[in-house]
């Protein structure tokens, strides 16, 4: 997920200070890694000085002063840009779980321990995302955050069983490699 372009994306509806732009992103997206005040500010200074966005003013409304920024014209162009790009499927076949497999193998380890306890590892995150959706209240965004992870996980665990039945012949392969 591209921090600037969310950044950006929150400032379409108006000027922000990075205070206000921090919660709304943690309620926009509540199963994504909150973001760090820090990581707010240094994105909002590279939009600044990429000519994205600019400061709008400052104001302290009798607490610490805050600067408000806005999304320029350019920034604007560049969010709708990023927004309509295709979301590229992964490049990569290989993943940590899968590099975990074979340095198991490769270091005389058990793969097939490490896949087990990964797999509950899975299960258990997927239970709290149940759990989450479920919850009283909840609203759409965070049941379709869920519902995108559960996805993921699941497609994981499909794929941990799959290679955990096949981890004789991965181990002969990558034994004779």
């Amino acid at each position: 997920m591209s921090t600037r372009h969310i950044l950006l994306g929150l400032l379409a509806s108006g000027p922000s200070h990075g205070y206000d732009l921090k919660r709304r992103h943690d309620e926009r997206f509540p199963q994504a890694r909150p973001l760090a005040y820090g990581q707010v500010y240094t994105t909002l200074q590279r939009l600044v000085r990429d000519g994205l966005a600019e400061v709008d003013g400052t104001d302290s409304d009798g607490g610490p002063e805050r600067t408000t920024y806005r999304a320029t014209e350019e920034g604007t162009h560049e969010l709708a840009r990023w927004a309509g790009e295709i979301a590229p499927p992964a490049p990569f076949v290989a993943n940590e779980i899968f590099a975990k497999v074979v340095v198991a193998i490769l270091s005389g380890d058990d793969p097939a321990g490490y896949l087990s306890v990964q797999r509950a590892a899975h299960m258990e995150r997927m239970r709290e995302l149940t759990a989450v959706k479920a919850a009283q209240g909840a609203d759409l965004a965070t049941v379709l955050s869920a519902d995108y992870a559960l996805n993921h996980l699941d497609a994981d665990l499909r794929w941990m069983n799959t290679t955990a039945a096949r981890l004789t012949i991965l181990t002969a392969e990558v034994d004779a490699a």
